[in-house]
């Protein structure tokens, strides 16, 4: 096992009911700003809770931020926190309002110039941030207990290799400028919620495809922190595979029956627990996945969990020989696949994967989204832009192997 710190200060309220304590967690002078999605949080009723539980307070309201929250949205709202005054912030939503919040959080505070450097630094620089905390309604991306935040930008102005499709070439290309969309990612302490407010019952409205979107996503999550090499964290590889196999029922379960509390309950705490650092502690992960993913939402409107559902697969085929022993362990210990023939059980087990997600409603080829060949050196040449040259476990992810990852993914 590697040398690990873990240490997560959010508090977790869990269960039916848990918005009416939120009051307690709040400062009673704070001026507090609810930051939130779309109107779905008003018609199902957890607005008005979240209103009574701090009646007599200081608040007022945000809405309006993206699936994939844009910085322009999220500047707006920055502009308020600095009117107003405020210093409470109070996210209601799924993965994307967290991480919004995370960043006007940040970018309320931020001295050091144009606020998309937070994006561009990784969160590097941040100091201080308005307090928040949250309430999840979509379990998903494990936002509401960690430092981890993805933001993006529409129509920005950006300077791009003129891809050749040959990694070797890519040093010397000439560059060219376009309006273009970007997805970055940044991490930093500060940003952990102060609390989070898990109730399953929040998200009984929920459309399908959105508990879809969740569960691939925190099978995914989990993959990355797992799928690696072996290095001896017994517990954590338990932990993760735990988390694998309960989605597999509970998830699946969750997804058929939405009313059924118990599952809703068990995919909402398997989400955040896939994502609060717990099962990453003392093993090497790889991301991958994810980095690419960004970029197929970026510059092709992909949701995540679709890029995931993409990506993984081809990842998992193009890398099997560096992830044998843990692809292996996969397919014994989730899928219960055993054999003498080593390639035939990796084989299984990504076939697997591949019938899971598609169980889900999910397209696992680019064909699906009418994404060709040809586009593939542009998604390379993004990559090469935000500086994903040498990613995933070893560090050894070129952006030739990126690309082989997305021919077999056609």
């Amino acid at each position: 096992m590697l040398n690990f710190e873990y240490q997560n200060p959010t508090k977790v309220l869990f269960g039916k009911g848990q918005i009416a304590k939120i009051s307690h967690e709040i400062p009673s002078d704070a001026r507090i700003l609810i930051i939130y999605g779309g109107g779905s949080i008003i018609a199902n009723g957890t607005m008005d809770l979240a209103k009574r539980a701090l009646a007599g307070r200081n608040v007022i309201e945000f809405g309006g931020i993206e699936p994939n929250p844009d910085y322009e949205t999220l500047m707006q709202a920055v502009a308020v926190v600095k009117k107003e005054q405020i210093t409470f912030l109070l996210a209601i939503g799924g993965g994307s309002v967290i991480d919004g919040t995370k960043f006007i959080a940040a970018a309320a505070c931020w001295e050091l110039g144009d606020p998309w450097e937070i994006l561009h630094n990784k969160g590097k620089g941040i100091r201080n941030v308005i307090p928040f905390g949250c309430i999840l309604t979509l379990p998903a991306t494990g936002s509401e207990m960690n430092q981890h935040a993805v933001i993006s930008r529409k129509n920005r102005q950006i300077s791009l290799p003129s891809a050749s499709g040959s990694q070797g070439n890519y040093g010397a290309m000439a560059m060219h400028s376009q309006i273009a969309k970007e997805k970055l990612s940044f991490s930093n302490d500060q940003v952990f919620p102060q609390f989070a407010v898990l109730d399953p019952m929040t998200t009984f409205s929920l459309p399908k495809l959105q508990i879809a979107n969740g569960i691939v996503d925190a099978f995914c999550h989990v993959i990355e922190q797992y799928l690696t090499y072996p290095v001896n964290a017994n517990l954590q590889d338990r932990f993760a595979e735990s988390i694998m196999l309960t989605l597999l029922d509970d998830g699946i379960k969750s997804y058929q029956q939405p009313d059924d509390y118990d599952s809703r309950a068990n995919l909402m705490w398997c989400a955040t627990m896939a994502l609060n650092g717990l099962i990453g502690s003392g093993v090497p992960q790889d991301w991958s996945s994810h980095a690419i993913g960004h970029e197929l939402t970026a510059l092709f409107g992909l949701a995540h969990a679709e890029t995931l559902a993409i990506v993984l697969p081809g990842t998992m085929a193009v890398r099997k020989d560096e992830k044998k022993a843990k692809l292996l362990q996969y397919a014994k210990r989730v899928w219960g696949i055993q054999g003498k023939n080593e390639d035939l059980v990796i084989q299984q087990a990504i076939d697997k994967t591949i019938a899971f997600f598609e169980s889900l409603g999910f397209a696992t080829h680019l064909s699906a989204y009418n994404i060709k060949e040809e586009q593939i050196p542009d998604i390379a040449a993004t990559l090469l832009k935000h500086g994903m040259t040498g990613i995933g476990e070893h560090g050894t992810v070129t952006l030739d192997i990126c690309e082989e990852i997305l021919r077999k993914a056609l």
